[in-house]
């Protein structure tokens, strides 16, 4: 008897293998636009993996079986992420100010081809036999799942980044709870366009997404000031003397972290009202 495969699928096998080309472009040399999409390609791979893990919540460990074998790579694609992030922030106060930060660049030069180094050889030295498992394994997985399964499986998953919000919440925010919030509003934005493609109705209103999508993007702004900031800071704590344009760059970035931190927290609580209830 032939079992149908859940249609979900059809979404994780075109990101899987799109996420394959990535990775054998990167075979040949290592693009930072290549990684960073590779990078994002494989946090939807992820989140689907953590949904078979809730569908077959008998089988523990599913999860972690599936995709284990690019938790690697997916970190140091996100080490060439943040680079890229903080060498846009030097270039744009280069630009901004009509000034030159020689050593900090060459200093970012060097961590990057160290970075990139790393990761071609960690690229050519996997195996493709990793993405053929992963694709085989994850359709083996969606055969038999029903979409009330499914849509079940995203609730539960998407009540537990609420639930995790509303500790965060209790505690206070910090830069912590600031990249968390970050990651678990990218996670539920997916597994609510996954329950869409279903054709079941979203979970929040529209209103709400609205919101997240303004909360997320706000965020991406948070965090590209905070790791300009922890790069600068880590680049001139060894430094006996700090040049002014140095000391000015880094007074500027923390009253910016400041002023961002207070409005994007002022937004996430305006948001938990809306959802923690």
């Amino acid at each position: 008897m032939l079992v149908k495969i859940s249609p979900v699928f059809q979404v994780f096998e075109q990101q899987h293998s799109e996420a394959k080309d990535l990775f054998l472009v990167l075979g040949r040399q290592i693009k930072s636009k290549k990684a960073i999409e590779l990078y994002q390609k494989l946090n939807f791979l992820q989140v689907y993996g953590d949904l078979l893990a809730k569908v077959h919540f008998e089988k523990e460990g599913l999860q972690f079986d599936l995709f284990s074998p690019f938790k690697k790579l997916e970190k140091n694609l996100k080490k060439i992420n943040h680079l890229k992030i903080v060498e846009k922030g030097v270039k744009l106060r280069e630009t901004n100010k009509t000034l030159t930060f020689n050593t900090y660049s060459a200093y970012l030069d060097k961590h990057k081809k160290g970075l990139y180094n790393e990761t071609f050889d960690m690229v050519i030295g996997s195996s493709l036999k990793h993405w053929d498992e992963f694709l085989a394994k994850s359709q083996h997985a969606s055969k038999g799942i029903k979409p009330l399964m499914i849509n079940t499986a995203i609730n539960q998953l998407i009540q537990e980044e609420l639930e995790f919000f509303q500790l965060e919440k209790r505690k206070g925010m910090d830069s912590k709870a600031f990249k968390d919030l970050f990651e678990g509003l990218r996670k539920i934005i997916m597994l609510e366009n996954l329950l869409l493609h279903l054709g079941f109705n979203s979970i929040f209103i529209d209103q709400i997404h609205a919101e997240m999508e303004s909360l997320k993007e706000n965020l991406k702004v948070w965090y590209a000031n905070h790791l300009e900031l922890q790069s600068l800071t880590y680049f001139l704590s060894d430094k006996e003397q700090v040049g002014k344009k140095y000391l000015e760059w880094v007074k500027e970035l923390h009253e910016e972290k400041k002023s961002l931190s207070s409005k994007v927290e002022k937004q996430a609580q305006k948001l938990f009202q809306k959802i923690l209830t």
